[in-house]
């Protein structure tokens, strides 16, 4: 199992300017080879508190190439509906080569509804934009001379430059929420596939089909799973519950503000179900969290077993990313909690 640090910024100027949330982040960035971090993630959302601070991972990312050796550098995930692919290729590809080919690439179709309205894209459009999209970056990184008669976006005869570093094209993921249709899309694929941490028996269902898929497909090996929590790891539990639950639940209660639209009409046949899917967050608490073991807050101890349980329940996670700044978590805690995490920690599940 593979542990890495997830930066999904939810915070806006009256909490933390951002010249402060990216000299504390990309400081975190800096500890990562000496910890044993595997990679560093980033989000694209806009406008909003929740994932504001993150228009374009790909930036993010780049500063981070500058302050480590050998993390990898994961979008988590960019957003094919609102980015041109010609665009977008040669981003990836500049990225790939500035970093020496440590980029992997998330993509997500995006689900808030206020990001589709503020770039006048229509939500009906979400799953055509995101296949198409995909499609066409994919045949620009890999070949030469590419031309495409999109819906969408269309050109003729492009050399994307620069070309990418990793050949055909750096790692793909695709980020999957409930839907077991984009769970199978990534292993039919051939993506890596990063999740939220859902209920265990619904988690095993969906990683289940994914790696079902996988397998028919005739890709080689098992396909791989990321998982993201909430983490606060301390001396003992009262310090880290102390710590840990205002942060993560201010991260939630951004997250139920920036989705409420799905509560108060939004609706697509491309998201079934997101209406009772964001009811439940916004009912949602880091203490249930803890309490269900998809929340990482408490001592040594305590979170290596919530770990353990929860990989075994879900039927094994190849990756953990890590939330170890949610909301306005002050530096110090988080270098702390993620020093401490390394040292007591993944040591004992290194062989999960």
């Amino acid at each position: 199992m593979q542990f890495g640090l997830n930066f999904f910024p939810c915070v806006g100027p009256a909490e933390r300017s951002a010249e402060q949330y990216f000299r504390e982040a990309l400081h975190l960035c800096g500890l990562t080879d000496e910890l044993g971090y595997t990679h560093i993630r980033q989000v694209e959302h806009y406008f909003k508190p929740y994932g504001g601070y993150s228009p374009n991972p790909l930036i993010f990312l780049t500063a981070a190439a500058q302050r480590t050796k050998n993390t990898r550098l994961i979008t988590g995930a960019v957003l094919p509906a609102f980015n041109h692919p010609l665009k977008m290729a040669g981003e990836i590809g500049m990225l790939d080569g500035i970093s020496g080919g440590r980029l992997e690439v998330g993509f997500a179709r995006a689900f808030l509804p206020h990001e589709f309205a503020a770039f006048g894209v229509s939500l009906d459009e979400s799953r055509r934009r995101f296949t198409e999209g995909l499609a066409q970056i994919t045949s620009l990184l890999k070949d030469e001379n590419v031309s495409s008669q999109g819906e969408f976006h269309s050109f003729a005869n492009i050399t994307s430059l620069p070309r990418p570093t990793q050949r055909p094209h750096p790692p793909f993921w695709i980020a999957a929420t409930n839907t077991p249709e984009t769970f199978a899309f990534a292993g039919t694929h051939g993506c890596k596939v990063m999740a939220i941490p859902l209920e265990p028996n619904k988690m095993r269902e969906l990683i289940g089909t994914y790696r079902e898929a996988w397998k028919k497909a005739g890709h080689p090996g098992n396909g791989h799973v990321m998982n993201t929590f909430f983490m606060c790891c301390a001396p003992t539990r009262e310090e880290a519950m102390a710590a840990g639950l205002g942060p993560c639940n201010g991260h939630l209660r951004g997250l139920a503000e920036s989705a409420k639209e799905w509560l108060t009409g939004a609706s697509t046949k491309d998201y079934p179900g997101y209406d009772k899917l964001i009811a439940h967050v916004s009912s949602d608490t880091a203490e249930r969290q803890v309490e269900a073991g998809s929340a990482f807050i408490g001592s040594p101890a305590d979170i290596a077993e919530m770990i353990r349980s929860y990989n075994d329940k879900v039927g094994g996670i190849d990756s953990v990313s890590l939330h170890f700044t949610p909301s306005t978590m002050p530096v110090e805690i988080a270098e702390r909690s993620l020093r401490l995490f390394s040292r007591e920690v993944m040591p004992k599940l290194a062989a999960l």
